[in-house]
């Protein structure tokens, strides 16, 4: 049987007896599927699918889906290189950053395109490289997602230039020359096709006033569905209608306009587990909580802290391990850290509530398999708090076999860039 995806418990055993715990598991077979599903996204005149990189960094990641022709979208300068480091071209590369690299100049220099986030990053571009072709981020005016934490359009979200300051945008395009040739837009992580679809509508509408532009991209924002009552985005009814509004869009302007996408989390959040250990079974009496606490939390995953993010979690007895093990029961499942918010089992939305589980009984020792780990787990980690190792990952392979593709760290690799005295000397 199939724990938390793709594991089954044979193979967490062996995980958790070759690897130790914590750890991360991603599955190759799945990271291929998803990477096809987004290639076949139906467009009019042409798509290009970018990578969102900062769901998950890991270079063998980075590598598979380079190879299966996918380009990268990164959010920062760091990103840029770290993808250049695992092969990928530099033209295969869009940076769209909150903060604008001190290197853009020598990035630029290597082929590595920018999209302007706001008018001070525009016209720094400008100044860099005045006469040449530039894409820019816009906010529609419209956001989608869980939570506030997680809406990237609309009028509470930084990201992009507000819509209503085009002319501010033309007036730097003519300041420097430039051919905005390239408008990218992005509303957050929802699900609603409607939605997209209508933000899409919008983007298009913007669009319209900017002679130049080619492509349009249309960010991310699949929803995929980590729990079994979570429903995921239909790429193919989303892109369905929205190449009928390029269509629509080429008949009245007369501009055949290329797509692209920037998928993260439905490329790679349910191609990953983590698996950790049972370290601890304690309760706070018949009027409290039963817990589980295991070897790993906010330094692994942090989501459930940060945005009271569910995750499917399974129980896998280990042989030989505390006794007999028969029924459930209800569990709040605890992190390692010393820390009230290290929870992996919050109320559904709410980071400050508690919702326990109904888990198989546990015993110190068994394996916790925590489902839908592959997208903003490993990278978005509070990393080394409590001086707790960063986790190795594996990638389980097509084959069968399992690939350790990070090691786990060491403190004296934690520690190295504090022994400066050392090195100094």
């Amino acid at each position: 049987m199939a724990i938390c995806g793709f594991l089954d418990e044979k193979q967490v055993r062996h995980v958790q007896q070759t690897f130790g715990t914590p750890v991360f598991v991603y599955d190759q077979r799945t990271l291929e599927t998803q990477a096809r599903t987004a290639l076949d996204f139906p467009n009019a005149y042409g798509l290009t699918v970018r990578y969102a990189m900062k769901a998950l960094p890991n270079r063998a990641v980075i590598q598979l889906f380079d190879g299966l022709g996918l380009h990268i979208d990164a959010s920062s300068g760091y990103e840029a290189r770290r993808a250049m480091r695992a092969g990928v071209a530099p033209d295969k590369i869009q940076i769209t950053a909150q903060e604008m690299p001190g290197d853009l100049g020598e990035l630029l220099d290597l082929g590595v395109r920018f999209n302007a986030c706001s008018l001070h990053q525009l016209r720094t571009y400008g100044a860099l490289r005045p006469g040449s072709d530039v894409s820019i981020r816009i906010n529609p005016g419209l956001g989608s997602g869980h939570s506030n934490r997680t809406n990237v359009g609309g009028p509470s979200a930084s990201f992009g230039i507000w819509h209503e300051h085009l002319d501010a945008v033309m007036a730097v395009q003519r300041e420097f020359g430039l051919r905005i040739a390239r408008m990218h837009t992005h509303i957050g992580s929802g699900a609603d096709p409607e939605i997209w679809n209508r933000c899409a509508r919008m983007s298009l509408d913007i669009a319209a006033q900017l002679p130049d532009v080619e492509t349009l991209n249309l960010g991310g924002g699949f929803k995929v569905a980590r729990m079994d009552y979570e429903v995921s985005a239909d790429l193919q009814a989303i892109g369905k209608v929205i190449a009928g509004d390029f269509r629509e869009f080429k008949a009245r302007h007369g501009r055949a306009l290329a797509i692209e996408i920037e998928p993260g989390t439905f490329l790679v959040a349910n191609a990953g587990a983590l698996v950790c250990t049972v370290m601890d079974v304690v309760d706070t009496g018949p009027g409290g909580y039963a817990f589980i606490k295991v070897d790993s939390g906010m330094t692994e995953l942090v989501r459930p802290s940060m945005y009271g993010a569910q995750h499917p979690i399974a129980i896998v007895h280990g042989e030989g391990c505390g006794g007999p093990h028969a029924g459930e029961r209800d569990y709040l499942v605890v992190g390692h850290c010393c820390e009230s918010g290290d929870i992996l089992t919050p109320e559904p939305g709410n980071p400050e509530g508690l919702k326990p589980r109904m888990l198989a009984e546990a015993h110190i020792g068994d394996a916790l398999v925590v489902g839908g780990a592959g997208a903003y787990a490993a990278a978005m980690s509070s990393k080394n708090y409590n001086s707790f190792p960063e986790a190795p990952e594996v990638m389980l392979r097509s084959d069968g076999t399992f690939e350790l593709i990070r090691a786990r760290q060491t403190l004296d690799q934690m520690l190295e860039n504090e022994d400066i005295q050392s090195r100094i000397q």
